[in-house]
């Protein structure tokens, strides 16, 4: 039986403890998460650092519940230093890409998180675990990549942000241990995050300041 109310929300979904280390996340719009449980199923089966999925049925996704602090959290707390933040996502960025798609892909298509950011990284027991799939979809890995790097590069460029400078350090890192897997994709990558509905006005009015600091 779920909690009465969440332990943690996002920007469109609330999460819910269970019984037996599980979780309950829901989105408030209703957002069906057939497609999300399927891509994390395939991923949990290849080995892949993802909760394992227990149950989804419409707006409900019932998971394996991942003890540690975000990426975001231990950065803020100075038990992991920025470039050592960065060489981890780029890492599981690198793993991702590299498991088989699901039956439909395109030639030269991969498994794309899409939202792939430090508060989307549990640093678990285990290791790290990439949470929030809601975006993901087949695509070129250059469009991960340069989500990832804009994602950093809005924090890095916002004047009242005080992990701007961490941030800019961050990309500068990941895209740099990532400069032989593919050619990040900025323009596409800016698309899709200003048709983002969760995307806050402020977040908006810095998104050429971003796509720029990552083409300089």
């Amino acid at each position: 039986m779920a909690a009465s109310t969440p332990f943690a929300a996002g920007r469109d979904a609330d999460v819910y403890a269970l019984d037996a280390g599980l979780v309950l996340r829901r989105y408030r719009d209703g957002t069906d998460v057939t497609v999300e449980a399927r891509f994390m199923s395939h991923l949990h089966t290849a080995g892949f650092p993802v909760p394992r999925v227990h149950r989804a049925e419409g707006a409900d996704l019932v998971m394996q519940r991942v003890a540690g602090p975000t990426m975001l959290q231990a950065l803020v707390a100075g038990t992991i230093e920025a470039v050592a933040a960065a060489d981890l996502l780029a890492g599981l960025h690198r793993r991702l890409h590299a498991v088989t798609p699901l039956p439909g892909a395109a030639d030269g298509e991969r498994i794309l998180h899409l939202d792939l950011h430090p508060d989307n990284v549990l640093l678990g027991p285990s290791g790290a675990v990439l949470v929030d799939w809601r975006n993901v979809q087949h695509g070129r890995p250059g469009l991960d990549v340069a989500m990832t790097a804009l994602i950093l590069a809005q924090v890095a460029v916002d004047p009242d942000q005080p992990m701007a400078a961490a941030a800019d350090e961050m990309q500068r890192a990941y895209r740099y241990a990532l400069r032989d897997h593919a050619v990040p994709l900025v323009v596409e990558a800016v698309a899709l995050r200003r048709a983002n509905p969760t995307q806050t006005p402020t977040e908006l009015a810095l998104l050429d300041s971003a796509a720029a600091l990552l083409t300089s």
